[in-house]
């Protein structure tokens, strides 16, 4: 199993600012490969990765020899990862889904990073390494032991980190549940996990706190890049021209350092919650049932955005996923158009006419009154423990037809993660053994 470890480091000045040239260094690399790959497909041509990577060693050292400063590496992977974005990004419109090409990236509107290989490099304790510039402190030891496959060095705000990539053997990758139960979650902004043994979970909303903190350092942003652009002698508002680049000065230069510490913050706050929920559900049970939600069309309503966004509902599916797989949890994803807030949770009748609005509704056919949120995680845990197979929808569409109707309605796709082997019967054995503890 492949796993990551992010460590914060601890560099001296004159190792910061070769970081921060490597990082310009991979971003040219990318530009120019981007560029070269556009123009020769516009030709009639059929780019690829390696033959522009070739085509560039033939000509850096002479167009660019401030990259003799540099480790290779930093130059040579954005071809790798430029070939993959070209790759994903076909194979998206082969499957009918939206997509758009890679994009040029500009200094301070993209990730800073930069690549090393894993014979570049070695760790010795709180200490990596690193080509060009010797060791540099880490605040912790590795985390995972294992063959290690590369490192990626990355600036979030003023703070250097380096993750490191490690192939972790299975016995040492998984971990031992504290519980075997099934769950159902239901996401929402109300109560960011309501779960059907009936317990609500808030979310710590970060940016609601700090917004006001946000707003006052934006705005003092703003006002000194508009001072600089009238010493230079443009109108206020106006966009620069194209290569225009301003002074900075050191003030601005503080003021947008400390616009994204707070940013950083905010999102250390949100990534923090989101960790130990998911970790948590996953290790007290042993399948947790959620929804598909189309997380990107929400984000269009532009009334509950920022609610939405501050939540994090992203970041769970994506945590859900690779956490199941430690845990030997089964994760069951319910299809999207499955009706969970509709359905009464007892009797199976649906409520067609419920609105955003109704928090609470009473079920016509058994009387019995549902909390909307609790309602919706108890139907997601039917679909764990009365199937895991697709189940054909009576209204054709993923909903259910009006009136009563089955207990299990919509389409599951079961994620199954169990470390067992099938046997004859095609169920997974149970290897809780295999699993080490903490």
């Amino acid at each position: 199993m492949h796993l990551t470890h992010k460590i914060a480091l601890r560099p001296t000045p004159e190792q910061a600012d070769y970081f921060a040239r490597a990082c310009g260094t991979a971003r040219t690399v990318w530009n120019w490969a981007l560029d070269e790959w556009s123009r020769q497909y516009a030709g009639g041509g059929k780019p690829n990765a390696m033959a522009l990577k070739k085509q560039f060693n033939a000509i850096k050292y002479e167009r660019y020899p401030w990259l003799r400063d540099i480790h290779r590496d930093a130059h040579a992977q954005p071809f790798a990862h430029l070939g993959k974005a070209w790759s994903q990004f076909f194979a998206e419109i082969k499957a009918g889904k939206p997509a758009h090409e890679p994009r040029f990236k500009k200094k301070g509107r993209c990730r800073d990073s930069f690549y090393v290989a894993n014979d570049k490099f070695g760790l010795e304790g709180q200490a990596i390494r690193l080509p060009k510039i010797g060791t540099v402190a880490m605040t912790e030891t590795l985390r995972f032991e294992g063959r290690i496959l590369g490192a990626t060095v990355s600036r979030t705000a003023d703070r250097w980190f380096v993750a490191v990539q490690v192939d972790v053997p299975g016995h040492q990758a998984l971990r031992r549940r504290s519980g075997h139960g099934t769950v159902g979650v239901d996401l929402g902004i109300k109560s960011a996990a309501t779960l059907s043994n009936g317990e609500s979970i808030q979310a710590p909303r970060p940016l609601k706190g700090a917004l006001r903190r946000l707003k006052i350092r934006s705005r003092r942003l703003s006002r000194q890049l508009e001072a600089a652009k009238i010493a230079a002698g443009l109108n206020p508002g106006a966009r620069l021209p194209k290569g225009t680049q301003l002074p900075v000065s050191n003030n601005r230069r503080k003021s947008a350092a400390s616009l994204a510490r707070l940013h950083a913050r905010i999102a250390n706050l949100r990534a923090d919650f989101t960790h130990q929920l998911t970790t948590r559900l996953c290790r007290e049970n042993q399948a947790v049932v959620i929804e598909d939600l189309n997380v990107q069309g929400m984000l269009a309503n532009d009334r509950l955005a920022r609610a939405i966004g501050d939540v994090g509902l992203g970041m769970f599916r994506q945590q859900m996923n690779y956490k199941a797989q430690r845990y030997g949890t089964r994760l069951v994803v319910a299809d999207r158009w499955y009706p969970s807030s509709w359905l009464c949770s007892v009797c199976g009748w649906k409520y067609e006419a419920l609105t955003l609005r109704e928090r609470t509704w009473a079920c016509t056919d058994c009387g019995t009154h549902h909390d909307r949120d609790h309602n919706a995680a108890r139907n997601l845990e039917r679909l764990a423990t009365a199937t895991a197979l697709p189940v054909a929808s009576p209204a054709g569409n993923g909903g259910a037809a009006a009136g009563r109707v089955p207990a299990v309605v919509g389409k599951v796709t079961p994620v199954s993660h169990e470390c067992g082997q099938q046997g004859a019967s095609g169920q997974e054995e149970r290897c809780e053994h295999l699993c080490s503890p903490f």
